[in-house]
């Protein structure tokens, strides 16, 4: 760093690398946040893919990005405006100029505002000559040259050179927020493994990023971030799915039972049935279907195996799966559907986030067939979420679903990672050789059925799609039956409300407004509500992780606050359930469907709206 560098201090900044898909925006992104995590800085981050698998290159229907927020202090969303925008392309300044703050810095790849991608990206002329980009700090940076020339000697192609580009942008980034270079050296090193000369030209395209960074005028500033003051511990930055994998692997680990997963890949479920399957060592079973409904029907075979087995997909997914799951409850055996929500209808927006498919969660089957429903509200949280949906499958014989979306799937933040020792108990309710079993005989308190497997000497049984005779198990057709039957099953999921914590509160107890949330706006819900009481107005929360059966004290919470507004991301699916379950509360609504998390500012222009009343 020369004497003539301007250091700025910051708590926080929101930086947003873009471009188009084939631009290395999301491995450059990843990197910038594993730096700023290993400095110790609080980390969340939002990948925002483009929906199309070949959208045409040069347009703003293909561009890729990648946001990072980091801070010294907790970062709890992944920012609502931007104060460094890294564009490399004209389609990629269009796509985000509205998310970038007045004043931030625009880096953009000057090499790439010709005529042909001009006029790709919508434009009539070249952005850079607006008028109005005056109100940011523009910095074009040749860096397809710069690249070319860091490689001139390196005896690379020159299609391979220029894919080498996005490490000279991560260099100057990097040189920005004064991080260091070497666990991007190290990650390349591993990523071209015995490919030298490409990991040789990425190290160096780097080092000549960071290098011209700090030989560049406009570019003569470094913004001093903080390290986070954090629980002592062993952190990571990971992403939502795979942090449910490893929830599950742990949730098998503490219930002593082999995890089996039979899956179909779908966007954006697919990163847990990869991460499981790397994991053989620990006793990790992955069966890749050919289509959803064979993934789980190969689990529910593994379930009536004495498997941990789960199943994962996203919204077209679900339904595909909708019959099974109907045998899952209909025979009570454990299993673990995980939902990685993403917008909808039908194929919908695949790589877009929403809290689309709560109702189809609650009711998406034939007849009466309730079954537990839990929804993570973090990156991090998704393996707690996932480890409590296997406790509540196995100690109380029923399939349950798990609730994340896209936003926590791709998304990640840092994390603590927990000891298992600290994890609670799960414990299997397995019959044993000599019980005297049977196999509609419940447990007194939580009405569960036993587990028998199968080759247990005299726990022979049959379950199956079609209803049973109570305690005896035999196919039943009776009316009378049939109600009973039913009305167990319900009664044993609302008594799972009796192992579940309590819904709790952040902010006052009582007072004139209640958010509510579920799932994975915590983030932006709580971050609104800590800025509004910090101004002073009263405003609390209540974010929902258990859905069905919902916590036990919910009615008494709501009844303390004049007004609840339920805050979503679809038209009101939370809000029809709690009006079902809690009739007598008005419920107000606030709801966004664009495939887009809700901004902090616009949840506090809404809170503020109904308070000022």
């Amino acid at each position: 760093m020369n004497n003539d560098t301007k250091v700025i201090e910051r708590k926080e900044v929101v930086i947003r690398f873009s471009g188009d898909s084939g631009d290395g925006m999301q491995l450059t992104g990843q990197q910038f946040s594993d730096a700023a995590a290993l400095f110790g800085n609080e980390v969340s981050t939002f990948p925002d893919y483009p929906a199309e698998i070949r959208a045409p290159q040069g347009t703003v229907g293909g561009v890729s990005g990648f946001q990072v927020h980091f801070g010294d202090n907790p970062v709890k969303t992944p920012g609502d405006f931007a104060d460094v925008l890294v564009a490399m392309n004209p389609a990629a300044l269009k796509a985000n100029l509205r998310w970038i703050k007045k004043g931030a810095t625009i880096i953009v790849n000057n090499d790439a505002f010709n005529a042909k991608n001009i006029e790709k990206a919508g434009y009539s002329e070249n952005p850079l000559a607006d008028p109005a980009m005056q109100d940011y700090n523009l910095v074009p940076v040749p860096i397809t040259t710069l690249t070319g020339e860091a490689l001139k000697e390196s005896g690379l192609d020159q299609k391979t050179i220029v894919k080498c580009k996005n490490m000279f942008a991560l260099g100057m980034t990097l040189w920005m927020f004064d991080r260091t270079l070497e666990h991007t050296e190290a990650l390349l090193n591993q990523k071209f493994g015995k490919k030298l000369d490409l990991a040789a030209a990425n190290r160096k395209v780097l080092q000549a990023g960071y290098n011209h960074a700090g030989n560049v005028h406009a570019l003569a500033v470094h913004f001093d971030v903080k390290h986070a003051t954090i629980e002592k511990g062993r952190y990571r930055t990971i992403t939502g799915n795979k942090a449910t994998a490893w929830g599950l692997i742990a949730a098998a680990e503490k219930a002593g039972l082999p995890l089996f997963c039979g899956s179909y890949p779908i966007t954006p479920a697919t990163d847990i049935l990869q991460e499981l399957a790397i994991h053989r060592e620990l006793g990790v079973k992955t069966y890749q279907a050919e289509d959803e409904i064979a993934g789980i029907c190969t689990s529910i075979g593994a379930s009536y195996a004495g498997s941990l087995a789960v199943t994962t997909t996203s919204g077209p997914g679900l339904a595909l799966k909708s019959e099974a799951i109907g045998l899952a409850v209909m025979a009570e055996l454990p299993l673990v559907i995980v939902d990685v929500q993403r917008g909808g209808p039908s194929t919908g927006l695949p790589t877009k986030t929403e809290q689309s498919d709560l109702l189809q969660a609650l009711h998406g089957r034939n007849g009466e067939s309730p079954l537990p429903v839990i929804a993570a509200g973090t990156p991090g949280d998704c393996f707690h979420a996932a480890f409590r949906a296997a406790k509540i499958a196995i100690e109380h014989m029923t399939p349950v679903i798990l609730l994340t979306d896209g936003f926590l799937g791709n998304g990640a933040q840092s994390w603590k990672i927990p000891a298992m020792k600290d994890l609670p108990p799960i414990t299997p309710r397995v019959a044993r050789e000599g019980d005297d079993y049977k196999p509609y005989a419940r447990d007194p308190e939580t009405l569960a059925r036993t587990w028998a497997l199968p080759g247990t000497k005299g726990l022979e049984h049959r379950v199956g799609g079609l209803e049973k005779v109570n305690i005896t198990g035999e196919i039943s057709y009776v009316p009378e039956n049939h109600q009973l039957m039913t009305d167990l099953r319900q009664e044993k999921i609302a008594r799972v409300a009796r192992y579940i914590p309590e819904q709790q509160l952040f902010g006052d107890p009582s007072g004139k407004l209640l958010l509510v949330g579920w799932g994975g706006t915590h983030g932006h819900l709580y971050t609104a509500v800590e800025e509004l009481r910090a101004e002073g107005h009263p405003v609390s929360l209540a974010h929902f992780t258990y859905i069905n059966p919902l916590p036990a004290n919910t009615g008494e919470i709501f009844a303390r606050f004049d007004n609840i507004l339920v805050c979503e991301l679809n038209l009101g699916q939370f809000a029809l359930h709690l009006r079902g379950a809690y009739p007598r509360f008005n419920y107000l609504q606030y709801n966004k469907v664009a495939g887009l998390p809700f901004t902090v500012t616009e949840l506090k222009e809404k809170i503020i709206e109904i308070i000022t009343k």
